[in-house]
């Protein structure tokens, strides 16, 4: 739990710094965005704009699943952010019209924003639209029922076996026919299994009818915990996120949202595995992932205090936190895979301080929500 001294008003002080940090006109970033930033694993001194839906997403999500916690006026802070996010939004939905979203812009086309000469590439390199942001930005803009169904639907043609086998995992997994990351055909499946929360808990808040696929990500989660591969292999079972406190933050989103009982009995561990880790954490945005995973799962966490003596923003906007990576070498065999990623290569970390501050909001959520049972 995280105790702030002197200080009795944080979760509207937290409101009103998101809605300093959205962009109110287009420039490096487009407005309504909330900018990030990438930095090349291998060259971190290097830090480059990148105008991405995926962070100003989760904010979005983020403060819906918080509005009736907040009172008439905080409410009223979050719905503005909400609301001008959505048209930044249009910018990354699929080219043909389908509801699908993309990391990067769609329209116009981009990869690796204000990289130079490989933003030559844009058009004929664009990678295709994914789960994890299709999901997000769907929850952000509170899409209707219909379009949920839809999105589902298509999902059906996009796991392990349907067109292709994935290459790039754990021999034990390979025939589990989980979705991949991807919507396009001509990319290589991919597991990851932060992503598969959001996909699930996607498909738990809109009531949709279980499918064989889903019962199979389901399946290819439990055995990763089973097998604790999120604590040892974490950078392999979860490439795009790539740490165990990271994997701990999603997998009890999805498990608070509503009872799963093939993950219950997991339960214990993941909470005792999250008390060790915050334990020994040094990083404060990661004491409050795991602060936040605690609490979804009912237990009330040790007492992290902040003292005034530093900035808040100063602490929560840690450029050297790291929440989400771009992994290129995710997409090669599993042992070249481990290699390359253990080194660096193909490997950008990405940051975004509007999302850390969303992330410390949503502890604090939580915190009342434990305290007022």
């Amino acid at each position: 739990m995280i105790v702030f001294a002197n200080d009795t008003s944080i979760t509207h002080v937290l409101l009103k710094r998101l809605a300093f940090l959205q962009l109110k006109s287009d420039h490096v970033f487009l407005k309504g965005s909330f900018p990030s930033y990438r930095a090349y694993s291998l060259n971190k001194m290097i830090e480059k704009a990148d105008d991405n839906a995926f962070f100003t997403g989760l904010i979005s999500f983020t403060l819906r699943g918080l509005l009736n916690d907040l009172n008439s006026e905080d409410q009223k802070i979050a719905l503005s952010i909400i609301e001008k996010s959505v048209p930044y939004f249009n910018h990354f939905k699929n080219q043909k019209g389908r509801n699908t979203y993309n990391f990067w812009s769609t329209n116009p086309p981009k990869i690796f924003p204000n990289s130079g000469w490989m933003n030559l590439f844009d058009h004929s390199q664009s990678l295709p639209d994914d789960f994890d942001d299709t999901v997000i930005l769907l929850m952000a803009m509170d899409a209707s029922d219909s379009i949920a169904s839809e999105v589902h639907q298509l999902m059906q043609g996009y796991a392990n076996g349907k067109d292709k086998e994935i290459k790039n995992t754990f021999e034990t997994y390979k025939s589990i026919s989980a979705y991949s990351t991807w919507f396009g055909k001509k990319m290589p499946v991919d597991f990851d299994i932060s992503v598969l929360s959001n996909v699930l808990y996607f498909v738990q808040q809109y009531h949709l009818k279980w499918t064989a696929s889903d019962s199979a990500s389901l399946h290819l989660i439990s055995r990763v915990i089973e097998d604790k591969k999120y604590i040892e292999s974490a950078s392999s079972v979860s490439p795009h996120y790539n740490r165990t406190p990271i994997i701990l933050y999603h997998l009890s989103r999805l498990m608070s949202f509503k009872t799963v009982a093939e993950l219950e009995k997991y339960k214990i561990e993941l909470i005792e595995v999250s008390k060790k880790l915050l334990s020994e954490s040094k990083n404060f945005i990661d004491k409050t992932l795991l602060s936040t995973a605690l609490l979804r799962w009912g237990v009330l966490p040790p007492t992290i205090t902040i003292h005034t003596d530093n900035s808040l923003f100063e602490i929560m906007e840690d450029p050297n936190f790291v929440f989400f990576i771009a992994n290129m070498s995710s997409m090669l065999p599993n042992h070249f895979k481990e290699v390359a990623g253990a080194a660096g290569v193909g490997k950008f970390n990405y940051y975004c301080e509007a999302y850390n501050v969303a992330l410390l909001l949503e502890n604090i959520i939580w915190q009342k929500r434990m305290l007022t049972r």
